[in-house]
């Protein structure tokens, strides 16, 4: 019995080897030109020194979808890491070595080269870091996301060229399609950060991602929580710096993945609607209407980080959404919850802190430009939106300008020329004032030494009180003028800094304005 086991076995392994030589000789012979002298370098290397070598993945798909690539990805039947060695030797470049996956990289010019062992991976399921061994060809190009990175060029004579593509990668490339080599529910359950790259590379090249591979997704979506946050950070920012980024942020809410690695932009989607004296009310959907402004956004600036801003814009509308009788739904002062909820939001997804400031601005004044059309445009308004939203104005009002999203182009006329309004006051204004060089001509340190103070809040808020000051054309924008405005107001500040809340007041301009300038003005000017 034992006897028949062991040769079915062995019967069912030799199949599959003949099953994996007849595919690859049922491939039409399609050769690859590789003409760049680099990687004909590193080949004869390998020829000279007996190891088996193959361009493969990224570098593959890139050739065939004419995408530039810096990078170039090698597989190695063999010690990859000793032919990194010979490589890095004969361009005499450093070598950075895995040796636990493998792999190495090679950096020659201002291009890397990884080399990587063919290898099989065994993943257990609370970790997404395989458990690597050697393998064949085969098994390398199995273990792989999808069939369009799945496809190897030999590098080898005498098939110098040839393409090697057993999952049809080259296929579905010609079809825009995302697909796994595999069962998607092995793949994914492999490497859960797999389901993400999918919606990436369908952001990224505009692809469709096979119906079973984008079911699965759903299916296996709390597998992601054993992902790094870093890692789905990363995917997330690529999917935001993508052509069209609304594709890969639709597929992410339609999957479920959205509510697990991003809840509050997830929250925006919905619309909800409340009958009322026989008059129905609803809100456009904020979500949708989000994605509308980040595409917007996305055919006029590479900038990433306006990029973010103009996703999260309304994020705080879920927060502020009321129902009042008679009018309908609001959301007043989601602007101001929404900045208040991006310093969280960073943390949370591990963003670099430094952007916190400039995308809290676009974030908070995004409404100011059409208040401001409102309210009418006076010279302190401008002031003080220039001021406020400081090296950023221009990318607010590109936000502004994307962020009308009416079908009616009658509106959306309206709404521009509104903008363009402000905006040729904003230039009327930075050239009399000189407001693109607007900063307190007071510093910090004459600020202490004048009140007796250490560096604390209180020198932010006469700071503050002073850049008011001239914001609101009481004093004009010159070292002089803004020492005699402040050294009328020595005692009076000092009187005021003691009775005042200095927690509450010190992030609030408005306030600070309100008690230490227009409340001081007749006092100091009865001095």
């Amino acid at each position: 019995m034992k006897k028949e086991v062991k040769t079915n076995l062995v019967e069912k392994k030799r199949k599959r080897i003949v099953k994996f030589e007849t595919i690859y000789q049922a491939k039409p012979v399609e050769k690859v030109p590789i003409q760049d002298p680099t990687i004909l370098a590193i080949a004869q290397l390998a020829k000279k020194y007996n190891f088996e070598l193959y361009l493969v993945g990224g570098t593959v798909r890139d050739f065939f979808l004419k995408r530039e690539r810096y990078d170039v990805d090698f597989t190695v039947v063999g010690d990859s890491i000793e032919f990194s060695k010979i490589v890095s030797e004969h361009f005499k470049t450093k070598i950075i070595t895995f040796p636990r996956f493998f792999t190495s990289m090679v950096p020659i010019g201002n291009r890397n080269f990884e080399f990587v062992g063919t290898r099989k991976e065994v993943y257990i399921p609370s970790s997404r870091k395989p458990i690597v061994s050697t393998g064949t060809l085969e098994d390398d190009l199995r273990r792989r996301d999808f069939t369009i990175n799945a496809m190897a060029v030999s590098l080898n004579e005498p098939d110098f060229g040839k393409l090697i593509d057993l999952f049809d990668g080259f296929k579905d490339l010609q079809n825009k399609i995302i697909r796994t080599p595999l069962d998607p529910k092995v793949t994914y359950e492999d490497d859960p950060l797999r389901m993400l790259r999918a919606i990436r590379f369908a952001s990224q090249l505009n692809f469709t991602i096979e119906q079973e591979s984008l079911d699965t997704i759903s299916e296996m979506r709390h597998r992601i929580e054993i992902v790094s946050q870093e890692r789905i950070t990363d995917e997330l920012l690529k999917i935001l710096e993508s052509q069209k980024p609304s594709i890969g942020f639709s597929l992410l809410y339609t999957t479920g993945l959205l509510e697990l690695i991003f809840p509050e932009l997830n929250a925006m989607a919905g619309v909800e609607t409340r009958e009322e004296n026989g008059i129905s009310y609803a809100h456009k959907d904020v979500f949708t209407h989000s994605l509308k402004v980040l595409d917007k956004i996305a055919e006029i600036s590479n900038n990433l980080w306006l990029r973010f801003s103009a996703l999260i814009h309304d994020i705080g509308k879920p927060k502020t959404k009321r129902f009042v009788s008679g009018i309908g739904w609001t959301f007043y002062g989601h602007e101001e919850i929404g900045a208040k909820m991006v310093p969280d939001i960073f943390r949370k997804l591990k963003l670099p802190f430094e952007k916190i400031e400039y995308v809290e601005r676009l974030v908070r004044l995004h409404q100011r430009p059409m208040a401001l059309v409102d309210e009418g445009v006076t010279d302190s308004a401008i002031r003080r939106l220039a001021a406020y939203a400081g090296d950023a104005l221009e990318d607010l009002f590109l936000l502004c300008r994307s962020d009308i999203t009416t079908n009616n182009p009658n509106l959306s006329k309206k709404y521009l020329n509104n903008y363009q309004k402000v905006w040729n006051k904003v230039l009327e204004v930075q050239e009399k004032d000189k407001l693109r060089q607007f900063q307190s001509p007071i510093r910090g340190e004459e600020i202490m030494e004048t009140f007796g103070l250490s560096p604390s809040p209180e020198v932010g808020i006469i700071k503050t009180a002073i850049e008011e000051a001239i914001l609101e054309g009481i004093i004009p924008n010159e070292p002089e003028p803004a020492r005699n405005f402040m050294n009328e107001r020595i005692e009076l500040w000092k009187n005021l800094l003691q009775s005042v809340n200095i927690r509450d007041i010190k992030r609030d301009k408005d306030l600070i304005k309100k008690i230490f300038v227009y409340s001081t003005l007749k006092e100091a000017q009865a001095k």
